[in-house]
């Protein structure tokens, strides 16, 4: 019996092995993957990423573009920032129309787009508090299915089919400071 399930779920375990690969780091310091835009300083300590500016707004975005993934991060904001990360770019700047804006921003004056949020489609499931502390984002996007989670707890689960593929940003605007590190992409096929 033990031999006979076996043999049945071996190519299942296969195939779920092979559909996954690697995380890769994306963002790294003197990394060539990505470009920066707009008014936000970008820097690395302590192999943090940091953007930062006085007013305005700015981003690094991947050159490459990307459709199913799983992509993991922290990041730690002040209690100023407005930031966010947006996946499935249609063009080469920040929208939440054009991308899948998931946001950054505790104190947002529209609630129902605070962190945890995929502006303008869907509002966080549960409210997190991450201002000032190291939190840890993981976004995945499979076909028309995509979940987030802020320190292991869901915030997002969307059904959307409105964005099939592009780049991946990072964002800082209006003021403040937000570190990212440990950003890796683990493409799903």
């Amino acid at each position: 019996m033990k031999r006979y399930v076996l043999v049945i779920l071996l190519p299942f375990l296969m195939a779920l092995c092979s559909a996954q690969t690697e995380a890769e780091p994306i963002f790294q310091e003197n990394g060539t993957d990505y470009t920066v835009e707009g008014e936000a300083t970008w820097r690395f300590e302590n192999n943090e990423l940091i953007g930062s500016l006085s007013e305005g707004a700015g981003f690094v975005m991947t050159k490459a573009s990307y459709s199913d993934f799983m992509l993991e991060l922290e990041f730690k904001p002040d209690s100023t920032i407005n930031s966010g990360v947006f996946i499935r770019c249609q063009k080469r700047e920040l929208s939440f129309e054009d991308c899948y804006e998931i946001n950054i921003w505790d104190l947002h004056q529209k609630q129902e787009f605070r962190t945890g949020a995929v502006v303008s489609r869907f509002s966080p499931l549960k409210k997190i508090k991450t201002l000032n502390k190291w939190n840890r984002y993981r976004i995945k996007n499979e076909k028309d299915h995509l979940q987030a989670w802020i320190n292991d707890i869901l915030v997002v689960d969307l059904r959307d089919a409105d964005l099939k593929n592009g780049p991946i940003a990072l964002q800082a605007a209006e003021k403040g400071e937000i570190k990212f590190r440990n950003v890796k992409i683990t493409k799903l096929e």
